[in-house]
């Protein structure tokens, strides 16, 4: 059987499962098998008669007993009862209309009755058991998998089990690598994560297949890296004498960080070979003005220039601070969201089809199919974390050749970054500008909620502004989280009753949050309460007061992204976290957040405190194709995959680049990084 061939082909997929499956982004074989459950539930087995539970599921080893007759209720349904015998005791089953459920069960005969076993008298009664399994086993680990419209999970593990009825996968790491890491086997793995015999199993089955994904990915990016070293069909684009010129008109000296990392990318540009650079820095660092800096010189040599953003929030802050900077120097500037009326978007696209240097500021609108640059000499992506690596694809085959810039302003460990960015040099702007002023922290408790507030109305008093954050827009009594909206109505009905206030999320059309953000730039809004919609792209230097509500809730990066919204002016700034501190771990995250404003330093802390699951302030797998590993708590697996996945690079033995070969293959043949034959 080819793992490729459509799922059409098993047995029991006709048209309605087709679609179903379809639907669950199952198409082939290999996409079923990799469907893997989203979580188990252990049930146990053969219980001593006092440790029967009723309340949960269990499996017992009963003997039938007696068949009775089917009976119809007063309410019209069929009962079918099967008495069975449990260590001696009676346990009466009881199935509702299903008539034909008797044909599975003899007179005499054992089986592993799987359901939850009330008491009811001396003995036991259980509604509608299943036969766990035949095997003779007494306990059992059912899979749960994400259940997309009409999917169910005995449809997906009857059609599973059909597969691995009738293959068997090829091993393909070397058996080095799988003695050395105590690895079972990759065929073993896949039959033990979707059908577990018991918990070493599953856990086995689940490392080997994280380290699968993580060697396979470690690769993909190291073949990539190789083949842009290894190329000298880059653009070689000279320094320009006119970034002299520019450089004098800069508001503000350069940092000696900025100065390094500019000519790390003057560099790239000078040289034949690709340029692929991350350029991560603190927020407030400048990073925006090393990539207009890098933006001209690709211009002024003739080329054009895309700079991807992923809000048009901040695109068109980019966009104004563009028109001044580079505008006096005759650079042409357009903005490309998906806000841009179809006229003047089909106005652009033909200007990007043009020879002419250009240079173009938008979100993923950049993208789209139908946007054919002509000389692309420079791809700049900002807050990359927020852009996908097929997004960024497909950005940078839009140039063929030309050079790429990726910036984040949420700090990352420098050996995190070795492994997760194998494929890009890594440039740090590690000091922040002179004058940045330093940002007051504190943690308060949701009791001490009302002073948090009396200082914002203090600085508003004083003329300033306020961003208040919340982490959900509408109210969820189960978590019981502060949203926008309910604090909007307390702090309106409340304290800034005679305030200017307003309201802004992400559910909200671009031109209303467009409007909104300008009157609070404007200074009409005194007060903003937010979601993390402002954490990136809004330069107020007026507003001196950040307040985060339920911060426990947010990643460390986060909370000091969202801290840098403020003191950017010449005022004294305020950040203000409001925390339910049930725990030590909670305590110590805020702590780090009220002792430091250095985001390396949080980025670290971070990391030794959660695994950094969450340092995006969100729970993520990293990469797309990646279904089991999470690059930030599995760091210690990247660590060995990718050097492994280097050494076998290295080596240039017929055995290894037949791994290389095969796994290349498979990466082209799918976007998940566990690829076999």
């Amino acid at each position: 059987m080819d793992i490729y061939s459509s799922v059409s082909t098993l047995k029991g997929v006709g048209p309605k499962v087709l679609e179903k499956l379809n639907k669950a982004s199952i198409f082939n074989i290999l996409d079923l098998l990799l469907y893997f459950p989203r979580d188990y539930e252990f049930i146990g087995g053969n219980p001593t008669f006092e440790d029967i539970d009723g309340e949960i599921k269990q499996i017992l080893t009963c003997a039938v007993t007696s068949i009775k007759r089917d009976i119809r209720t007063r309410t019209g349904k069929y009962l079918s009862t099967i008495e069975f015998d449990y260590d001696g005791h009676k346990i009466d089953g009881k199935w509702f209309n299903q008539p034909y459920v008797k044909n599975s069960y003899k007179l005499d005969n054992t089986y592993n009755l799987m359901g939850k076993f009330k008491k009811v008298g001396n003995g036991f009664q259980v509604i509608n058991p299943v036969i766990a399994c035949r095997s003779g086993l007494s306990s059992e680990i059912k899979p749960i998998y994400t259940l997309k419209g009409e999917l169910t999970d005995k449809l997906l593990s009857k059609l599973v089990s059909t597969v691995m009825d009738i293959i068997t996968i090829s091993e393909n790491l070397p058996k080095e690598i799988l003695d050395k890491y105590k690895l079972i086997g990759l065929d073993e793995s896949i039959r033990e994560i979707h059908f577990p015999k018991d918990n070493n199993l599953l856990k086995a089955a689940i490392a080997r297949l994280k380290f699968q994904e993580l060697f396979t990915y470690s690769m993909k990016l190291l073949l990539l890296k190789n083949k842009i070293k290894g190329s000298s069909n880059g653009i070689s684009i000279p320094w320009n004498d006119k970034l002299g010129e520019l450089k004098k008109t800069l508001p503000f000296q350069l940092t000696n960080a900025q100065t390094r990392v500019v000519r790390e990318i003057l560099m790239d540009q000078k040289s034949h070979h690709p340029m692929n650079r991350l350029v991560q820095g603190d927020v407030g660092s400048g990073k925006t003005v090393v990539a207009f800096i890098a933006i001209y010189n690709a211009y002024t040599n003739g080329y054009k220039a895309a700079f991807m953003v992923p809000t048009e929030i901040l695109a068109n802050q980019h966009y104004e601070e563009a028109k001044k900077l580079l505008g006096p120097f005759g650079v042409e500037i357009e903005l490309l969201t998906g806000s841009t009326s179809a006229k003047e978007k089909k106005r652009i696209k033909d200007r990007i089809k043009e020879k002419e240097p250009l240079v173009v500021i938008g979100t993923h609108a950049l993208i789209q199919e139908d946007v054919d640059f002509q000389d692309l000499g420079l791809v700049v992506t900002d807050e990359q974390h927020r852009f996908g690596v097929e997004q960024r694809s497909k950005l940078i085959n839009k140039g063929k050749r030309a050079d790429v810039i990726v910036m984040t302003a949420t700090p990352i460990p420098r050996t995190l970054a070795l492994y997760l960015y194998s494929d890009l040099d890594v440039s740090a702007i590690d000091e922040l500008p002179p004058g940045r002023k330093k940002i007051d922290t504190s943690v308060y408790r949701e009791s001490s909620r009302n002073k948090a507030y009396e200082l914002a109305m203090n600085e508003v008093k004083k003329g300033r502004q306020v961003y208040v954050v919340c982490p959900l827009i509408d109210e969820d009594e189960t978590k019981q989280l502060n949203s926008v909206e309910s604090i909007y109505k307390r702090l309106k009905e409340g304290i800034f009753s005679d305030v200017e206030v307003e309201v802004l999320h992400g559910k909200m059309k671009s031109s209303e949050k467009e409007d909104i953000i300008n009157r609070f730039k404007d200074n009409e809004t005194k007060v903003l309460i937010s979601t993390t919609v402002i954490e990136v792209g809004i330069n107020v230097p007026n507003a001196s007061v950040m307040i985060v509500e339920s911060a426990q809730r947010f990643g460390l990066a986060q909370l000091h992204q969202l801290r840098g919204r403020v003191g950017r002016g010449e005022y004294p700034s305020f950040c203000i976290l409001i925390a339910n501190i049930k725990s030590d771990t909670t305590k110590k995250r805020m702590m780090i957040m009220a002792e430091s404003t250095d985001g390396f330093y949080i980025a670290e802390q971070d990391l030794k405190l959660r695994g950094s699951g969450e340092m995006f302030g969100m729970k993520q797998s990293g990469e797309e194709g990646l279904l089991l590993a999470d690059i930030y708590e599995d760091m210690d697996i990247l660590k060995y995959a990718r050097e492994e996945a280097k050494l076998i690079l290295e080596n240039k033995e017929d055995e290894n680049k037949r791994l290389v070969y095969e796994i290349s293959q498979g990466l082209e043949k799918s976007s998940k990084y566990i690829c076999f034959n």
